[in-house]
């Protein structure tokens, strides 16, 4: 009995000694703050209601150099293991209206108390020591609703013509400073697109670009049809190529030309057109033309890309193209007898 008695109290105080180490680790751990410098940090701005565009001076998004974060060196090390294996991303999101910046004009960012309200810091269980830089500008435009007149373009943004767009023009949310010349919502429609677009219409959402970095989408689709392409191109190669000369005046009957490099030039003539284009180039007295300038009779071996001497009437109505890179011919002007003498 008393044996029991001896080995209960001696499990009490193994258990007391256990306990009050793990106390004494924790305090340890809680006592101990360690801290965490984190580079290339981010704050995006949520989206907005369409009357306003606010942005930071970078635009929609604004880099924090360096955020110095400080805690218990548990929680600071499972922070860096999230950076490390990239599960941790310091991207802020900063909801303009909530925080009442709304009215026109730059406001001023506290970046630092900012930061420290933010969930992420706060589920992270640590504290932010500092950041760099310490205040943003941010900027307010409030806009104004203006009825725009919706224009296709390509990848490029060259204008496309198109067969319909439904609506024709959709209400949107612009700068008041706006003029007339650039009340215009863009269609983008790349070559996929528009090869859709030409056998059934397609929904797109028009947009318009407030800057460089800021696209607003209308909140309406349009319905857009292209026009059917008339004179579908096919890809020939002209074998039967001929080349001719253009001289300047002052070289007119005194020198003749040598080629390095004819049949390179006139053997395979890649071009994309009309059957009709093809065979209006082929009945051209000269499918390739090299012009020689003044300059070239000093040249021992001049150099010149050539001229693809397409029917003009084709080449205004898109109906004929070259379809390789123009060769450039390598050649020379050996003086006539003739012009010897003279």
């Amino acid at each position: 009995m008393k044996f029991a008695m001896l080995k209960k109290i001696k499990y009490r105080k193994l258990a007391i000694v256990i306990l009050l180490t793990v106390l004494i680790w924790v305090w340890a751990d809680l006592s101990q703050d360690e801290e965490l410098p984190v580079p290339n940090s981010t704050i995006i701005i949520s989206k907005t209601e369409p009357k306003f565009w606010i942005s930071f001076n970078e635009g929609p998004r604004a880099t924090i150099d360096n955020i110095v974060l400080k805690g218990p060196a548990s929680k600071i090390a499972e922070a860096k293991r999230g950076l490390e294996d990239n599960t941790l991303n310091f991207a802020f999101t900063l909801d303009a209206e909530q925080m009442e910046i709304v009215t026109p004009g730059p406001h001023s960012l506290n970046v630092l108390g900012f930061l420290r309200e933010s969930h992420l810091i706060k589920r992270l269980g640590l504290t932010v020591e500092s950041c760099d830089p310490a205040t943003l500008t941010v900027n307010v435009v409030e806009l104004v609703e203006k009825p725009l007149t919706v224009q296709c373009i390509d990848d490029s943004g060259i204008s496309l013509t198109s067969e319909s767009i439904e609506p024709s023009r959709v209400d949107m949310y612009v700068p008041a400073d706006w003029g007339r010349d650039r009340l215009t919502a863009y269609v983008k429609l790349n070559k996929a697109d528009q090869a859709r677009a030409r056998s059934a219409t397609i929904l797109k959402k028009p947009y318009i670009e407030l800057s460089d970095w800021q696209i607003r989408e209308a909140q309406v689709n349009v319905r857009v049809k292209m026009p059917p392409e008339s004179n579908p191109l096919s890809t020939y190669t002209i074998t039967t190529g001929t080349l001719g000369y253009c001289f300047s005046k002052n070289l007119q009957g005194k020198y003749r030309v040598e080629v390095d490099n004819l049949t390179e030039i006139i053997s395979s003539i890649a071009i994309s057109a009309t059957f009709e284009a093809k065979q209006a180039y082929e009945s051209m007295r000269y499918q390739v033309i090299l012009e020689i300038a003044d300059e070239d009779a000093k040249d021992e071996e001049a150099r010149r890309t050539v001229v693809y001497n397409f029917p003009e009437k084709y080449v205004s109505e898109n109906e004929i193209k070259l379809n390789q890179p123009p060769v450039t011919a390598q050649f020379r002007l050996i003086p006539l007898p003739s012009a010897e003498n003279q």
